[in-house]
């Protein structure tokens, strides 16, 4: 685990408290103290002073209304709120570590957006049913370059998994390109963020995508001689067989904004039919 001390580009503005309080939680999380009450007892732990630097001559370390103060306060100073939270310069340290971890430029980038749920078990704000996760959520956004984490965004589950991509991935761009100005950057999603918005946005800034496309009907038929065709070869070699076809596909409704290009995979497997396709 890289050092919390890491954070003082951070917290240097809000002085050694804020860099305790910040010590605090996010050893707490490593240690398996998710919940913000457990720091009530976990305060008076000695260990915990050695962690964040907090000598053992002075008080306890900081209770769960302190640290909620910190982690759900906001730029806006008022009377109740003492610590200020730069959530900017929060979103920019995850990009400025990633960097970091490069010796040297890398020619590509692989950025990969997904969305799950979050589960609720009470009545928290903002909570409400997602019908494809059965249950009561929140719907958090998660863009990954590999294991490194870019982007976490907690949002509610009353939208579309898409929401806020473009915002997110613009500024981790951006951020990226000022430090690599030549390197190659895809986005890699499945269906769930197969939206023109977010395509034409990559369009218009040189960045290349491969979503998955959810199939249909029309699609079906337009690769119905490419599932024919591996049916025969499985039927010839007794093997599993696949088929890759590509053409340029336009929605009929009229939610893109252009044409595309579409490459499907028609596999057979036994007597199974599997059919994938993306839009790229």
């Amino acid at each position: 685990m890289r050092p919390v001390s890491r954070i003082t580009g951070i917290s240097a503005t809000y002085g050694t408290r804020s860099k305790e309080l910040v010590s605090q939680r996010i050893y707490g999380l490593a240690l398996g103290y998710e919940d913000l009450n457990d720091h009530d007892q976990w305060r008076h732990d000695p260990f915990l002073g050695v962690l964040t630097g907090k000598p053992q001559t002075q008080q306890s370390a900081a209770g769960k209304s302190t640290l909620s103060r910190m982690e759900f306060g906001t730029r806006e100073t008022n009377r109740y709120s003492k610590i200020e939270v730069d959530t900017t310069a929060i979103d920019g340290l995850l990009v400025d570590l990633f960097v970091e971890a490069f010796a040297t430029a890398p020619a590509r980038i692989v950025l990969d957006l997904d969305a799950t749920d979050l589960p609720l078990h009470g009545h928290q704000e903002q909570r409400f049913f997602h019908s494809y996760y059965d249950g009561y959520c929140y719907l958090p956004l998660y863009i990954f370059c590999g294991e490194h984490l870019l982007c976490s965004r907690l949002r509610p589950a009353n939208q579309d998994a898409s929401a806020g991509s473009v915002e997110e991935v613009a500024r981790i761009v951006e951020q990226i390109r000022t430090a690599w100005p030549s390197v190659q950057v895809i986005l890699r999603a499945d269906s769930g963020f197969c939206r023109d918005g977010l395509m034409s946005w990559c369009e218009a800034n040189k960045v290349d995508f491969v979503f998955r496309f959810a199939r249909n009907t029309r699609l079906e038929s337009l690769l119905e001689p490419s599932m024919m065709l591996a049916h025969a070869q499985q039927t010839s070699t007794g093997r599993a067989a696949r088929v890759f076809a590509e053409f340029d596909y336009e929605t009929t409704s009229g939610s893109w904004s252009r044409s595309r290009r579409v490459i499907g995979k028609a596999e057979v497997l036994g007597n199974k039919e599997n059919l994938r396709l993306v839009v790229t």
